[in-house]
């Protein structure tokens, strides 16, 4: 499936010059809706909350932002030496013990300047599982290093009100699988063989992490007041929900950063701005110059097409898809039921949800949760429609057999940025028409990712029934487990988890481990392919569309080079006419 993905760009206009580069300097101004749901990279799971992470926290594998998907999409060594192989000594016959080599001349921005070293990668990985606010990607290291699942099982106990318990736990406790051997050579050993270990090396979570980040709660107050750079910037101021400003980073030094740039003097971005006509206008006018997490509107599409600075870049995502708290009590504990979700199922109106997007040329309809051009994905459909356009008789027949003729009342919480309030407008008509209530809840503080969603007490107490969030892969290429694992993997379930709705089903989990303990990627993916089908047989949730992504920047930006996880132009890469 993933070969499939031959080149990132559908559409570049023929006035654009992709790779002009500009003048370095100046100030790159960004503008956009909402504040990252965790500035703490232990946390972080947001797109736009990545793109920032990259610009002042390093992984030891990584990408390099290119207009060429292959390239893109490839691990390349941070700070890593190379890529270990059996050929380089870096990884052993069995596939189990990577041994990874650190390049010299990596600091942070401490006074005085200090090397990055093996320890603070293993304090980074450790810190994936505090108590505070785990990650949301665990599991994939969990998974994967050995002695991390009693690690975290452990971490899990101490209480997350105190950093220092915290930082005595994480100085004390070791993981079996995690060696610094020396200030320059990381040793990890796995439970089992990973062929894709790199890219979850390369993800935010498991970047190094300083050792005065024991000082904080992580993602606190304070933790955001005080975070430390190792990348081309530095936060040098931040306004909650409204600005971030970011300065080079003096200690950076382009020879020991093989992805990054530090082609602008100063980054800011600008929140608040909640309608994508408002950061379109701004960006057509030169009041900006890049999009933060707001789309280019879909009436100004046509009109943009021979714009230089437009282009659409493939996708492969579910985004969005419409989420069910299984676990809530409201209406009887109906979402609990696969018969009432069923129903639900075919309610929904899709293809006015690509309309709202811009169109078939932007969005396509998504009937399975592996979107196109991920490992695993089959098209199939098991709740059709007629034209996509939702079956509210059959919905509601559905739903007074399940033993709900009178029909539900759901809690509704939606985002304010982007298409959300339109989707969420739409998706309550689909439901009104089946005899379904739901009430919309507007999110503008920016807990939507935060808290709303990945509270356990939140989702048990019943505080919302369905949401439509988004998913874009942690990465490209061979990432079966991408998609399955953290939305739909219930062993995990727990706070910050982006199994949003609970969702755990032991014959997924069956397969789930089958597809991680083959050695054939081809293997793998049949067995992603099964999840994914008896996730859908179950209605864990309605998935909407796979979006392209419109995205401009203004006319004097110059050497925009795109990442495809995060949707967006990489903030380092930019120069100015």
């Amino acid at each position: 499936m993933a070969a499939g993905l031959a080149a990132v760009l559908l559409l570049m206009p023929a006035g654009c010059s992709a790779d002009e580069r500009g003048a370095a300097g100046g100030t790159l101004r960004v503008a956009g809706a909402s504040d990252v749901d965790h500035l703490d990279t232990a946390s972080v799971y947001t797109t736009w909350g990545g793109l920032l992470a990259r610009q002042f926290a390093r992984t030891l594998f990584g990408h390099r932002a290119s207009n060429d998907f292959g390239e893109a999409v490839t691990v390349r060594p941070d700070v890593a030496v190379q890529i270990p192989t059996v050929r380089n000594g870096g990884l052993s016959q069995d596939g189990r013990t990577y041994t990874i080599r650190l390049r010299g001349g990596v600091l942070w921005n401490t006074s005085p300047p200090r090397e990055v070293t093996a320890a603070d990668f293993v304090r980074g990985i450790k810190r994936i599982c505090n108590p505070a606010v785990p990650s949301g990607g665990k599991a994939y290291y969990v998974e994967t290093i050995a002695g991390m699942a009693e690690f975290c099982a452990g971490y899990a106990e101490v209480d997350p009100g105190s950093a220092a318990a915290m930082a005595r736990y994480q100085r004390r406790t070791k993981v079996a699988g995690l060696v610094a051997k020396d200030a320059r050579t990381l040793v990890i050993r796995l439970n089992r063989p990973a062929s894709d270990f790199t890219s979850l090396l390369a993800l935010e979570f498991a970047a190094a992490a300083p050792a005065e980040y024991d000082r904080y709660i992580p993602d606190s107050p304070e933790f955001r007041r005080h975070t430390i750079s190792d990348g081309p910037y530095q936060i040098t101021s931040y306004t909650p929900g409204r600005r971030y400003v970011l300065e080079k980073n003096r200690n950076w030094r382009a020879a020991s950063d093989p992805i990054r740039e530090q082609h602008p003097d100063r980054i800011e971005i600008s929140l608040g701005h909640d309608s994508p006509d408002e950061v379109q206008r701004m960006l057509e006018s030169g009041a900006a110059d890049l999009p933060w997490d707001q789309p280019v509107p879909a009436a100004r599409l046509g009109g943009l097409r021979d714009d230089p600075g437009f282009a659409i870049m493939e996708g492969s995502a579910l985004d969005p898809y419409l989420v069910f708290n299984t676990l809530s009590p409201n209406n009887r504990g109906a979402l609990g039921r696969t018969a009432v979700r069923r129903a639900i199922g075919y309610a929904v109106d899709k293809a006015a949800i690509v309309r709202i997007y811009g169109g078939p040329d932007i969005a396509e309809v998504l009937n399975q949760v592996i979107p196109p051009h991920s490992v695993g994905h089959q098209e199939f459909d098991l709740y059709p429609t007629p034209g996509d356009g939702g079956d509210p008789g059959t919905c509601r027949r559905l739903l007074a057999q399940a033993g709900y003729p009178r029909g539900l009342t759901l809690k509704f919480p939606y985002r304010v940025s982007g298409y959300h309030p339109q989707i969420a407008r739409s998706i309550t008509g689909d439901l009104a028409a089946c005899g379904i209530t739901a009430v919309p809840e507007p999110d503008r503080s920016g807990a939507f990712y935060r808290t709303t969603l990945v509270t356990p007490a939140r989702a048990r107490a019943g505080k919302w029934d369905i949401a439509v969030p988004g998913w874009v892969p942690d990465w490209y290429g061979n990432n079966g487990r991408t998609t399955i694992v953290p939305l739909f993997d219930g062993r995990h379930y727990g706070a910050n988890s982006s199994d949003y709705g609970g969702f755990n089903d032991p014959a997924v989990n069956r397969l789930i481990d089958q597809a991680l303990n083959a050695r054939d990627v081809d293997v793998a993916s049949g067995y992603w392919a099964q999840a994914d089908h008896r996730i859908m047989a179950d209605a864990a949730v309605v998935p909407l569309v796979n979006q392209r992504t419109p995205i401009f920047h203004s006319d004097r930006v110059r050497g925009a080079r795109y990442l495809p996880q995060y949707r967006a132009y990489d903030l380092n890469q930019v120069t100015f006419s």
